[in-house]
């Protein structure tokens, strides 16, 4: 579930008796460009929640609920129903439906990447020529690599 809160955490998008009812109705996880109250329980619960700050009052004239399964902003992004929502601890991007299949191949192949040159480096080998990979000796490494991890 995503919360437009115009980028204004002065009052909390919910808090953890909110998320808490709606990681038991079966939501995945919960993104608001405003803050949580009880961030620290929210933390704890087994529901992926992303906000941009902490926060602890609860302001019912700041935000309210007006609709759901409708366009909003959050954090400057466009967000439509059934858009793919992927976050961790460096932020949440958002991708749009008809392109997130796409989007995982490409993100696959690069983690996939990224593993390989993240193990060369600590080998002792240069970035140069490996990441971005612009020395073509690189690619039958990788491949060799692939074969022999399974990626």
């Amino acid at each position: 579930m995503v919360f437009d809160s115009r980028k204004d955490a002065r009052a909390a998008s919910a808090g953890s008796i909110l998320v808490t009812r709606l990681m038991v109705r079966g939501v995945a996880g919960v993104v608001t460009d405003g803050g949580f109250r009880d961030a620290t329980e929210i933390a704890g619960l087994d529901i992926q929640a992303f906000h941009s700050r902490p926060w602890a009052p609860t302001n019912l004239t700041l935000h309210q609920a007006i609709d759901i399964n409708v366009p909003i902003g959050c954090g400057d992004a466009p967000v439509f129903p059934r858009d793919v929502l992927v976050g961790d601890n460096d932020g949440v991007i958002v991708i749009p439906a008809h392109l997130a299949d796409g989007v995982a191949a490409e993100a696959a192949q690069m983690t996939a990447y990224e593993d390989f040159v993240s193990e060369r480096v600590r080998g002792g080998q240069s970035i140069l020529g490996l990441y971005p990979m612009t020395d073509d000796a690189n690619q039958p490494l990788f491949e060799a690599w692939r074969a022999a991890n399974g990626r």
